[in-house]
């Protein structure tokens, strides 16, 4: 869907280049919208094995669930999608605290080569390292600059577990790499930490369910269109409507009239009826 790789450039970076190009200062998009297009816009899926799944069947089964994090894991919805039903989701913070987070810094041409603590092959290293650095030493051409390139994020003593070589305890310094040798360094930090308890609802048992609460909520029909204002809505539908005009301002009013499923300042998405049709319509002003 169109509409999702805006919201996936990120809205507020107007200016930024996306694919290549230059975000559009304006957009209207609109996508046809299936049953399951409505749900997904009002809920998030979960995979097995991942945290919020454990938090989610832990709730169901015991009435709440607790967890200690660094940040909240629903932050975008209270919905969430687990094996084709759906549930609302409360997340409720108890009590913070301080913990150690660890970051390791990755120095690609180093102007001192030379071991202090020890060497290791990258293939040697545990899956608890490899795990974290592989999407930026697997790069064709790592960053280069005067001093560290680059920091990755470990998190804390916990998190990473026993494996690591350089968290909590750096026990390398040098790590050879294709040929190459890369400087590490372990810096720490202290970060606020909560502990949050999880209670869940089912609000539905299936697509069709979610998708007609939200059609309840938010659908409307977009009718009584000028001739420019329907050729806006056309072009809108086709390829994504651009162009900062009279006809694009009058459509994105009338649309505004109307209550968002997600709406800031500037950006929203809406669910609307045209000509028989439901679409999904993210617009930018």
């Amino acid at each position: 869907m169109r509409r999702r790789q805006y919201l996936a450039s990120g809205t507020a970076l107007l200016s930024a280049a996306v694919a290549g190009c230059a975000h559009p200062s304006v957009v209207l998009d609109m996508d046809e919208a299936t049953a399951d297009d409505i749900a997904n816009e009002v809920s998030m899926s979960v995979d097995p094995g991942s945290a919020e799944y454990t938090l989610v069947l832990s709730a169901l089964e015991n009435g709440s669930a607790r967890r200690r994090g660094r940040y909240e894991l629903f932050d975008r919805t209270d919905t969430v999608r687990v094996e084709g039903s759906f549930y609302e989701v409360s997340e409720t913070r108890l009590e913070s605290s301080e913990v150690t987070v660890y970051e390791v810094l990755i120095d690609f041409d180093p102007a001192n080569s030379t071991t202090e603590l020890g060497e290791i092959e990258y293939d040697d290293l545990p899956e608890a390292d490899r795990q974290r650095l592989d999407p930026i030493v697997s790069e064709g051409t790592p960053p280069s600059q005067d001093g560290y390139d680059l920091g990755v994020d470990y998190g804390t003593a916990e998190e990473v577990g026993n494996e690591s070589v350089f968290v909590p305890d750096r026990q390398y310094d040098i790590v050879l790499h294709d040929g190459n040798r890369y400087r590490v360094a372990v810096d720490s930090r202290t970060a606020p930490e909560a502990e949050y308890r999880y209670e869940v609802t089912e609000v539905a048992s299936s697509v069709e369910t979610v998708a007609d609460q939200v059609r309840e909520q938010y659908l409307f029909t977009l009718t009584d269109l000028s001739d420019a204002e329907r050729a806006v809505v056309e072009e809108a539908i086709t390829d994504g409507y651009f162009q900062d005009d009279d006809a694009f301002q009058s459509v994105i009013d009338r649309i505004r009239e109307h209550e968002g499923i997600t709406v800031d300042d500037f950006y929203g998405t809406w669910l609307l009826e045209y000509e028989s049709v439901e679409y999904l319509t993210y617009a930018e002003w």
